[in-house]
């Protein structure tokens, strides 16, 4: 079945269908249409899926993606055109340029947590490179999956666009299939998976995976803002987002007001009983549920706020922890849920070491009105992207590419950066067969000779070229224009003198008295 549906896809791509602009931005049209028309089924699906709030279903999936295809859209007759590139001395009279072409047949590995926006941003992304595109949606969240199986083929080319559905067993046997990409979003464990199977074929890889975000919080903080945003990134998705902020480094002091606050403040949104707030997501199975209520039976930190679990519900409530060791349970692997632990540190330094103690992260959190502290993170740890004084809200910005670094991933997307990684940026240079180039190229012709060297020495040399002598090439066509007629003449009359000599011949010699004594 999945090498029927590669092969299918493979020979839409070699009819050449994809790769026309105007195809590209018919699948792009067709996908915003999806998006308008579908609304409601969309937050359906999620909110069948694990209780999803509208809000959080418009605001994450449906209008991120609206937005992310009206870029593709804005952008796409630029994005595809050739990116002129610098020039040495010996090709300045040539093209040379990056050709944007597409990969060919890609692989989309879509994760659970927000099943639209991570399964379908990258399919937005390679169809306006001109890929073909086999969508492989989470089986975790199967409402959502089942919407893009079935209405996916009425908008999109059904023989450029594939969506399988299945579990383990459908993923591993695509992943036997070779794939010109594969782009996947989820847990480190899988990716590494996923990553052993594409080096089968060479396949690149784009790894979207996750990992402990920190949280670095001092006492120059606007502590009521800095509660409010970290308390919405944590706690929106009830935590099942793989940028969510994993734990605070702290001063005590910093803690005790930072709990405080943050338990007034997830009362006032969510109310005394946050199990019946409409506003809280659901965890997403039964086998997460467990996994994470046996990281608060098992931690030896205080529950200083939440803690309340209803397995029937798949519920747990909104949860910091304090006194938390480097060595407990819950510092252990990327959280993936409603808790918060919250490790104190003596200084910054003590939490530039930690952070830099363990896996990079996806990305890192500063609040500190300190721009001494925000340039020590920046410049002394090494995460995906960092984000000062908010969390989140990078995503929003396309310009910014959103990926790992090590454990936490290979590779970025967003915009164009998702463009390029669907792209195969071909090196191209355009020579003609003009006698000038060919004379500036002759050195490298045998016999060898020391002078030959020496002029290709010259020639090849490193040197930053001033920009204004890119139009060199149009400036000795037009001053040879000019003396043409000199030269001939000159030329004609060199042969009159010595029967047999050609006037290339004498136009060359004088061209060669033009460039300078270093040349023989």
């Amino acid at each position: 079945m999945s090498g029927e549906v590669v092969a299918s896809a493979r020979a839409a791509f070699h009819s050449g269908r994809s790769r026309p602009v105007a195809w590209r931005r018919g699948q792009l049209q067709a996908l915003l249409r999806f998006y308008d028309e579908n609304e409601a089924v969309l937050c359906e699906a999620v909110a069948k899926d694990f209780r999803k709030p509208r809000q959080e279903a418009i605001m994450f999936e449906v209008e991120f993606l609206r937005n992310d295809v009206r870029g593709c859209l804005n952008n796409l007759d630029s994005w595809v055109l050739d990116e002129h590139v610098e020039k040495n001395i010996v090709t300045l009279l040539d093209g040379t340029y990056l050709h944007p072409e597409p990969l060919g047949v890609v692989l989309v590995i879509g994760a659970w947590n927000y099943p639209f926006q991570l399964t379908l941003g990258p399919v937005a992304g390679a169809l306006a490179a001109g890929n073909c595109v086999v969508v492989k949606p989470s089986e975790l969240a199967p409402a959502a999956a089942q919407v893009m199986a079935e209405l996916l083929p009425r908008y999109l080319d059904p023989a450029a666009v594939k969506v399988v559905l299945g579990g383990i067993p459908e993923t591993t046997e695509l992943l036997k299939e070779r794939f010109d990409h594969i782009f996947y979003t989820g847990s480190g464990p899988v990716g590494r998976i996923i990553r052993a199977a594409a080096n089968t074929h060479l396949t690149p890889v784009t790894l979207e995976l996750g990992g402990k975000s920190p949280v670095y919080i001092d006492s120059t903080a606007d502590l009521p803002t800095t509660v409010r945003r970290l308390v919405w990134a944590k706690f929106i998705n009830v935590g099942q987002t793989c940028i969510a902020p994993d734990y605070v480094l702290c001063t005590k002091e910093v803690q005790d007001a930072f709990v405080d606050s943050a338990r007034k403040q997830i009362k006032e949104w969510y109310g005394a009983e946050p199990k019946a707030s409409p506003d809280l997501t659901r965890v997403v199975n039964e086998r997460n549920f467990l996994r994470l209520k046996q990281l608060l039976e098992t931690t030896k930190a205080e529950v200083a706020v939440g803690g309340d679990t209803d397995q029937e519900q798949l519920y747990i409530a909104p949860t910091i922890l304090t006194g938390v060791a480097a060595e407990d349970p819950v510092m252990q692997d990327e959280i993936f849920g409603p808790i918060l632990p919250i490790v104190t540190v003596a200084s910054r330094r003590e939490a530039v070491e930690f952070v830099n103690s363990r896996d990079k992260p996806l990305t890192l959190y500063v609040f500190s009105q300190d721009k001494e502290a925000q340039e020590d993170f920046k410049n002394n740890t090494s995460s995906g992207s960092m984000v000062m004084n908010d969390a989140i809200v990078h995503l929003s910005v396309e310009t910014l590419p959103f990926g790992g670094v090590g454990a936490s991933g290979m590779g970025g997307y967003h915009g164009k950066h998702t463009f390029n990684t669907f792209s195969h940026r071909k090196s191209v240079l355009s020579r003609d067969f003009s006698w000038l180039g060919e004379y500036l190229g002759e050195t490298r012709y045998p016999p060898y000779q020391d002078w030959k060297l020496r002029r290709m020495a010259l020639l090849l040399k490193n040197r930053k070229i001033p920009a204004c002598l890119s139009l060199l090439p149009y400036l000795l066509v037009f001053l040879l224009g000019l003396a043409s007629p000199r030269l001939l003449a000159g030329a004609t009359s060199a042969a009159a003198t010595a029967a047999g000599t050609p006037a290339g011949t004498a136009i060359l010699a004088y061209i060669r008295a033009l460039l300078g004594s270093w040349l023989p």
